[in-house]
Order: structure tokens, then C-alpha cells, then sequence
């Protein structure tokens, strides 16, 4: 129904990976949701089980968009639990690189600007000091909080989400240690620098995943499920592992999204104001696609002979 809400989408951003001779695979925690995820078997993850989230999974299996999301494979019970359960991303992959994208240039339900979700919250604002002591007010300051709304507003404003409608959450390369160190980076340039030290220069890697965009940009286009829904808060994952292009490796760069619908159709390219529930998502999407095409040319640029000199 229009007025459902959507769960929050899965904030990829690593929290740990979990490796397993056994299953000769792994799968990522996802933060926000810890508890919430358990490994299964034949290259599978489960999720506790929403009905909205169950929903959207099952209908964008019939969406052109369904080559970029997780495949879903229905409902199981587990000791009593319900959980949802979907590809696992990693399944098979010698240690992987990952990076996840926040998408949008608005990252935060305009319900949550309501007066009745403004509860100011110590551990948001612990949050922003850590950043920059000198955000809050002094009203704030004095609270020692912040509300959810002046949180996620700043946070989208000292990164790339406000200049290009994305911002990277988080990378670990090769299996190594996460890196969240990106809340204020904001350029074109520098996000184009992280993708060079992520796939460490490899064209053929950065030529996969610019293809992938490219794809899906096109897809997004025909997709009624997009037409129809806002998207809030969802990232896309970018992953690779070391032994490079595979047959599927493309197949792995997937949509993770969870989607509210809304009444009137959003255009996902234009700027958000209050009431509109536009998302920003094609802005950032255009953006991305452009920093992956940079950054490729870039490491085409130092792979080219140096002419000699006469």
C-alpha cells in the first residue's frame, strides 16, 4: 500500500568479515543490523525477516532491475526465527575487496523531519564531535545531543553525498582492515583516488565495473519498480578478489537496496526540497559513473609507455 514504510535499507558498511574453511566461502555483517544476519548453505545469507523488505525482494525478481540485486530465494524458519533469505555476495570469491557506496543526495526518510521523531540523541552526537567539535550549536551543546534529522543533514553535508548524490561508507581490500575514514570526503578527485587504491589500478577490474554502471543506468531506465518507488538510504557494492575478472565477477557488483512506495512517482534527477521526496539517486549514480571513468583513464594513463626523449 502507498502508505507502508519501507525498512531501512541494509547499510552496507563492514563491520566484519567471516571466513570459512568449510563453507569455502564468507559473508559480510552488516552495521546497524548486528544479530541480524546468519550464514546458510549453497552460497546463501539470512536476513530477520521484514514483510515490507520480503515484498519489495519478491517483486523486483520480476523487475528489469533483478541482474542487480541479490537473488531471493523465499522465507525460511530457523529455531523459530523467520528470516528472508538471499544470495550471499562473497560465496566463492578468494579474499574479496569491497567497497559500498551510499546513493542519493538524501539519505534520511522526510517523516523523520516530523517533530515526534526529533528526540535529541547523546550517541549522535558523540558522533558528530568526534568529526568536528565545532558542528553543534550551542544549544546542542549545552544538551550534549542532537536530533536523528540535524545528524543525518550534517552528515550528508560534509561529504560527497551533498556534491554528488553518493559517498563511499566503506572499503576493506583483499580481506584486510575496514576503512571508514570517508565522512568528509567530498570531491570528485579524491573519490577517484580511493577507487585507484581499491582496485589497485587495474583496468580491467575499474573497465568491469564502469560497464556494470552503464548497465544498470539503462536498466533503471526501463524499471517500473524505479518509477514507482523512492529510494532511500541504499548503497551499491562494488567487490572483486584478487585473481580479477572472472566469468561472474560483474554478476557481483549488486544493488543493495530496501525501497518505500510512495503515491506520486519520484524523478530521481532532480534536487530534493521538503515535500517533494525526490531521492537524488540518478544524480548520484551519473556522478559515480563518472569518478569510475576517470579513475580508469587514470590508471590507463600510467600504464602508457613514456615516449622517449629525443
Amino acid at each position: 500500500k502507498p502508505s507502508q514504510q519501507m525498512t531501512k535499507s541494509w547499510k552496507t558498511f563492514f563491520t566484519m568479515v567471516h571466513w570459512s574453511v568449510r563453507r569455502r566461502s564468507s559473508w559480510v555483517q552488516l552495521a546497524g543490523h548486528e544479530g541480524n544476519f546468519k550464514p546458510s548453505e549453497r552460497g546463501q545469507i539470512l536476513k530477520k525477516f521484514s514483510p515490507v523488505e520480503d515484498a519489495c525482494l519478491a517483486e523486483l525478481m520480476t523487475d528489469v532491475l533483478h541482474p542487480f540485486v541479490p537473488a531471493y530465494h523465499g522465507v525460511v524458519e530457523v529455531a523459530g526465527e523467520r528470516y528472508i533469505q538471499m544470495d550471499d555476495l562473497l560465496s566463492g570469491l578468494d579474499m574479496p575487496s569491497i567497497m559500498d557506496c551510499k546513493m542519493g543526495t538524501r539519505t534520511y526518510l522526510e517523516e523523520e523531519l516530523c517533530k515526534g521523531q526529533q528526540r535529541p540523541r547523546r550517541d549522535l552526537y558523540q558522533k558528530m564531535v568526534k568529526v568536528d567539535p565545532l558542528a553543534p550549536s550551542p544549544e546542542e551543546r549545552s544538551q550534549g545531543a542532537v536530533t536523528k534529522p540535524r545528524y543525518m543533514q550534517w552528515r550528508e553535508g560534509i561529504s560527497s553525498s551533498a556534491t554528488l548524490g553518493f559517498r563511499i561508507e566503506g572499503i576493506t581490500i583483499e580481506g584486510g582492515a575496514v576503512q571508514r575514514d570517508f565522512k568528509q570526503t567530498r570531491t570528485e578527485d579524491e573519490i577517484m583516488e580511493v577507487f585507484l587504491t581499491f582496485t589497485k589500478r587495474r583496468l580491467d577490474v575499474l573497465s568491469i565495473y564502469l560497464s556494470r554502471l552503464e548497465d544498470m543506468r539503462k536498466a533503471l531506465e526501463e524499471s517500473v519498480f524505479f518509477k514507482t518507488h523512492e529510494v532511500i538510504g541504499s548503497s551499491l557494492l562494488f567487490v572483486h578478489d584478487r585473481k580479477g575478472p572472472r566469468q561472474r565477477l560483474d554478476d557481483r557488483f549488486r544493488e543493495d537496496a530496501a525501497r518505500r512506495r510512495r503515491g506520486a512517482p519520484p524523478r530521481h534527477d532532480v534536487v530534493w526540497t521538503h515535500g517533494s521526496h525526490e531521492d537524488g539517486y540518478l544524480i548520484g549514480l551519473r556522478n559515480l559513473t563518472g569518478t569510475v571513468r576517470g579513475a580508469r583513464e587514470k590508471a590507463a594513463d600510467g600504464q602508457r609507455p613514456v615516449p622517449d626523449q629525443p
